[in-house]
């Protein structure tokens, strides 16, 4: 497994959590399901509460980085007392998964509502929600004609108006391993070469940052998730509103493959000691009643079919997603953190 710079910090980090509240000893918990969880959303607890009303099985939950969390899984090995781990973006689930800590899970319920592409092909990981990747550009600065595809973000007409976070970001390597799966590492490095030197600055901050960079003037057009962008247009706080004013969405790559998609994910670990209790809490993620959770409290796409995403993103309309399996997208995390260092984005 190829690691990258991000890695090099997890070890250190579990010292983080080593604190943590124990989960208590699986023989005393016929009725506990214990997550391990790198998500760090308000909205979880409401989930969490939903699946116990329901099930009458109490949530026991570990909250940390998804590295410090596979970390501390491989560190406990068969005696982990983890159930299921949650994160976000294939990144994270592809180096899970690599590592050995899921298991496979059979089931029809999943298979029938969650779309092939979301999910691993042997079961050992689950899409519950997803974003996806697009721009946000100022309207007085740039026509959005010439934001129309990802391949535009390495056009010589956009120099110095990139805004985009670090290479170390998982977002970031997905999307960079997605263009390898859709035009090959070739000219996946020339197109990475282009947006490095068409960046208004250095790498910094996390995309709530480089939308407001673009509103300060920094650049002119941003990469981000959608919901980044959504809880800014919600939000009743003046100085979000003075920061959204000029700005719009485009979902990028529409005539084409379509708008990069990602997802928030689950799988049920390898020792797992309450494996029925994880795969009905995996099946109650995608049910109507959460699937609306993820949509109205954090601005999310369902990934079940007839749930409405929150009225702020549906404002935007419906888009092409690029269907390209996100299993393979995992597999192109290696050659994409090679990519990304040989074209220099730092």
């Amino acid at each position: 497994m190829i690691v990258s710079r991000r890695h090099l910090l997890a070890a250190a980090a579990l010292t983080a959590i080593a604190g943590a509240a124990a989960f208590t000893p699986a023989s005393a918990q016929s009725q506990e399901l214990n997550v391990y969880s790198s998500r760090h959303y308000d909205i979880d607890k409401q989930l969490y509460e939903g699946f116990t009303a329901k099930t009458g099985i109490k949530v026991k939950v570990i909250s940390a980085a998804a590295e410090q969390l596979v970390e501390r899984i491989k560190r406990e090995g068969a005696s982990s007392p983890g159930d299921v781990m949650i994160t976000v973006d294939i990144g994270n689930l592809w180096r899970a998964q690599s590592e050995g800590l899921f298991q496979p899970v059979k089931s029809a319920e999943l298979e029938k509502v969650i779309p092939a592409n979301l999910r691993d092909p042997n079961g050992e990981w689950f899409g519950l929600s997803m974003r996806a990747r697009v721009f946000v550009y100022d309207k007085t600065k740039i026509d959005a004609k010439a934001i129309q595809n990802y391949a535009d973000l390495a056009a010589p007409a956009l120099k110095g108006k990139v805004l985009i976070r670090s290479s170390t970001n998982v977002y970031n390597q997905s999307l960079t391993a997605a263009m390898i799966a859709a035009i090959g590492p070739a000219k996946t490095e020339e197109w990475v070469k282009g947006l490095v030197a068409n960046m208004a600055r250095a790498p910094k901050g996390g995309d709530t940052d480089q939308i407001k960079a673009v509103a300060a003037g920094e650049g002119a057009v941003s990469v981000n998730n959608t919901y980044y962008f959504a809880r800014l247009l919600a939000s009743t706080k003046p100085e979000d509103k003075e920061v959204v004013k000029n700005l719009a969405i485009v979902f990028p790559d529409q005539k084409g493959r379509g708008t990069h998609v990602n997802i928030s994910g689950i799988g049920v670990l390898k020792g797992a000691p309450n494996k029925d209790a994880a795969v009905k809490f995996i099946e109650y993620l995608v049910s109507p009643e959460a699937q609306k959770i993820f949509a109205e409290g954090n601005y999310e796409y369902p990934v079940r079919a007839g749930v409405k995403p929150h009225p702020v993103i549906a404002s935007w309309g419906e888009f092409k997603t690029d269907q390209v399996s996100l299993a393979s997208v995992g597999k192109n995390t290696p050659e994409a953190l090679k990519v990304m260092d040989r074209a220099g984005w730092k």
